[in-house]
């Protein structure tokens, strides 16, 4: 194991609420709060989801978002204010120091009194473009691969901003998530490697989607998740 302990410089939660579109509600403004948080296994309390068939859940209990990643953001986007703090991609974790290029799948970590395990990408939405005003951002995140990740709660506890986070145990040290999340959004179909990916542990959703084209060797439809339920109609 290589992975340096960094420190969560900031933990954030935010409420649902109505969105942007008709009838949408989500709970991506997250904003930093201080004080210990307890960690459950379906995230950090008080901390919500609008969406719950697509968002939050044990496989999704809390996001982490790399901090440097902004810096590359606006040197594309210019200066936005969603990107002076951190919180703009809904994230509840904050941090420097660990990417996806450096974050295994399953990889265990240990964050105050709670341990958490990687269990998937994030698979950017419409609502990551329609937060920034910015039509194609999700596709943008996707293919830059800046997604950030989320956490499975193995063991619950406390947790609070300034706590260090110390890789635990790697199991899958050839997976990083930058390799995963390539496989996942490429649009060609690779037999062999479907089938290697198909051997990890992944989420019911991920095993599904691959599953799917190993059979019907083809590429899913992005459109809806990209853009919204109306984009394939």
């Amino acid at each position: 194991m290589s992975l340096h302990s960094i420190t969560l410089d900031a933990l954030l939660t935010g409420h649902a609420q109505p969105f942007t579109r008709p009838g949408s509600r989500s709970a991506i403004d997250k904003r930093p709060q201080s004080g210990p948080f307890a960690v459950t296994k379906l995230g950090l309390a008080g901390d919500e989801q609008g969406d719950l068939r697509v968002h939050g859940g044990v496989e999704k209990a809390i996001h982490h978002y790399p901090r440097e990643h902004y810096t590359a953001w606006v040197t594309e986007l210019g200066e936005h204010p969603l990107l002076a703090q951190p919180g703009a991609f809904g994230e509840n974790f904050s941090t420097v120091g660990w990417s996806e290029h450096d974050v295994c799948l399953g990889d265990r970590i240990r964050v105050g009194t709670a341990l958490l395990e990687v269990s998937q990408g994030r698979l950017p939405c419409w609502k990551l473009s329609d937060r920034f005003t910015l039509p194609d951002l999700a596709l943008r995140v996707q293919q830059s691969g800046r997604t950030g990740w989320y956490y499975r709660v193995l063991e619950e506890g406390v947790v609070c901003a300034g706590d260090r986070l110390q890789l635990v145990e790697r199991c899958f040290a050839e997976w990083p998530l930058s390799r995963l999340s390539t496989v996942l959004f490429d649009r060609k179909v690779e037999i062999d490697l479907l089938r290697e990916c198909l051997t990890l542990p992944l989420v019911p959703s991920w095993r599904r989607t691959l599953e799917h084209r190993l059979e019907k060797g083809l590429v899913e439809d992005w459109s809806s998740r990209l853009r919204g339920r109306d984009a394939a109609e």
